[in-house]
């Protein structure tokens, strides 16, 4: 099978060796991403806006690789405090209302950057 993979173009791919999604067949793979913007974090202290922007970006990688949000079967959602979980929730209920996919949100002690509040990866599975 062919082995399709989307880059978000940022530095760190080649540096750490991945890919913002792949695709084989008929399932893609979004890998944890977050808020950044380039070099620019979207929604300092603001765990909804930082959701709500990856999950902007997660539904742009999807589309480059012939998917959309409708596809996702799964979402993991790492949270840096899991007190503020209705903020990624309200999010989550945005993008994912009427498509409910099975998801996870635990509470981590930190992401690469302290003012990341959330990480988010998905899985998606397309009809061929």
């Amino acid at each position: 099978m062919e082995r399709q993979l989307i880059s978000s173009g940022t530095k760190w791919e080649d540096i750490v060796g991945y890919s913002r999604a792949v695709r084989i067949g008929n399932v893609i793979e979004v890998a944890g991403t977050t808020a950044m913007d380039g070099d620019q974090l979207i929604g300092k202290d603001d765990m909804y806006a930082q959701s709500k922007f990856i999950f902007e970006k997660i539904e742009k990688a999807l589309q480059q690789a012939g998917a959309s949000m409708t596809d996702v079967v799964r979402t993991r959602m790492y949270v840096t405090d899991i007190s503020r979980w209705e903020e990624v929730g309200r999010a989550h209920g945005e993008f994912f209302r009427s498509i409910k996919p099975a998801s996870t949100m635990v509470e981590i002690s930190g992401l690469v950057n302290p003012d990341m509040l959330v990480e988010i990866e998905v899985t998606a599975i397309v009809s061929q």
